[in-house]
């Protein structure tokens, strides 16, 4: 690429990050929308929806807002789905390229690129440009949403329930990766989850690893979980360890709730240096550990009364991952899901999907989404109960698979 166009995409860049200052967030699309236009290009921004079934386009004012596209079966979906850059076939002289957009390796959506001059499209950076623009933008939403509710609208289908409006603002991003570790969650029904929430931090040699399951349903069990991760943050940023940690959610569930209210709860620590887990469980189904993409085994130690439920014999337990172990923790509504005959999901059949789709080397979110819409499918809509997933993979050194990839020669196809 030459420096004449070198120069115009750096006009463009300082273009938009020169007004996301003052932007409200209804105008990122629009001001996107006319800073690439000086290189021969038009934008459509696409989020994920909360359920992570359809990507739902930004509106730009003066144009007509796309319908919703499935991420299963679409080009666009595939893009999101493997974090990897998709061409669509050229159409003319208009060439379209469906690029991944995460902040961090947050999945937030793909961005649609429509270029109209040929040559440009055919310049070797011409697509690295693109990736590094989809990556600002994903950055801009994430650090603009706290300003309004324009993205969140967008990315609703129907209304949130109040427990569920407060656990979102509870939970860090679903996905969180560093150079040894990539940590992601999901949560179901995301419209109207109760009890359920998760933690996690990477800070330094440590990754901290928290996934609840409050007794009950609606805005009390969510209360309930937002009481209690809030107390093991207390603890875990004053520098204190695990068992000081359930010790402040017991305290905290106790004081604030007075019909015995608990969850049920595993708290970890890996350190990321040497592999070895720290953990302790509160009367919640044990961690998966898998390697190679099979089930090594559970990991039951350390087992205490829920918390809520103050219990002096406190355990630690320990266990030593290897490079490219996977570490899966889930609530019992996953396990716990049921067909309308009965038929329960089982802790056998999540692990055989869970090695399914390892053997296709899905990277951690996207394994995720798969495991958690399976629930629903073997439910035949929404869970009874809340189903939660979170899953830690540990590397000695390894790039995240979730950055996104250059793709590969224009296709008709737009493969599931």
């Amino acid at each position: 690429m030459g420096q004449a166009e070198a120069a115009r995409w750096f006009d463009v860049f300082d273009e938009i990050l020169s007004g996301s200052h003052l932007w409200r967030p209804d105008q990122l699309a629009p001001s996107v929308e006319a800073a690439v236009v000086r290189l021969g290009m038009r934008t459509t921004v696409w989020l994920v929806d909360y359920e992570q079934i359809t990507l739902r386009a930004l509106p730009v004012p003066g144009r007509e807002t796309p319908s919703p596209v499935l991420v299963d079966g679409s080009l666009p979906g595939r893009a999101f789905a493997r974090v990897e850059s998709m061409p669509a076939a050229a159409d003319g002289d208009r060439h379209r390229w469906w690029v991944p957009m995460v902040n961090g390796t947050d999945r937030l959506g793909v961005v649609e690129f429509v270029v109209t001059a040929t040559g440009d499209a055919q310049e070797p950076d011409f697509l690295r440009r693109c990736e590094v623009l989809a990556g600002l933008i994903g950055h801009l939403i994430t650090t603009s949403s706290e300003r309004g509710d324009h993205f969140d609208v967008v990315r609703r289908s129907r209304e949130m329930s109040t427990a569920s409006e407060l656990l979102w603002q509870m939970v860090p991003p679903l996905t969180a990766s560093c150079d040894r570790a990539v940590v992601s969650a999901v949560l179901q029904p995301c419209y109207e989850v109760g009890g359920d929430g998760f933690d996690y931090t990477l800070d330094g040699a440590v990754a901290h690893l928290v996934i609840l399951d409050a007794v009950g349903k609606g805005l009390r069990a969510a209360l309930a979980c937002a009481v209690a991760l809030a107390a093991i943050r207390v603890e875990r940023r004053a520098g204190r360890g695990l068992r000081e940690q359930a010790s402040a959610a017991d305290m905290a569930l106790l004081e604030q709730f007075s019909d015995a209210r608990f969850a049920t709860a595993v708290l970890g620590q890996l350190d990321l240096d040497t592999g070895r887990l720290r953990y302790l469980n509160a009367g919640h189904p044990a961690p998966l550990l898998l390697r190679d993409g099979k089930l090594v085994r559970e990991l039951p130690g350390a087992r205490r009364m829920p918390l809520g439920l103050a219990d002096p014999q406190m355990h630690i337990a320990e266990a030593t991952l290897e490079r490219d172990d996977r570490l899966l923790f889930y609530t019992d509504g996953v396990t716990e899901a049921r067909t309308p005959g009965g038929e329960r999901f089982g802790l056998s059949r999540l692990v055989g999907l869970v090695e399914r789709h390892a053997r296709s080397d899905l990277a951690a979110p996207e394994m995720l989404r798969r495991l958690s819409h399976a629930v629903i499918e073997h439910q035949g809509g929404l869970p009874d109960d809340d189903a939660t997933l979170l899953l830690a993979e540990w590397s000695e050194a390894a790039v995240p698979r979730t950055v996104p990839t250059t793709g590969r020669p224009a296709t008709n196809e737009e493969p599931r």
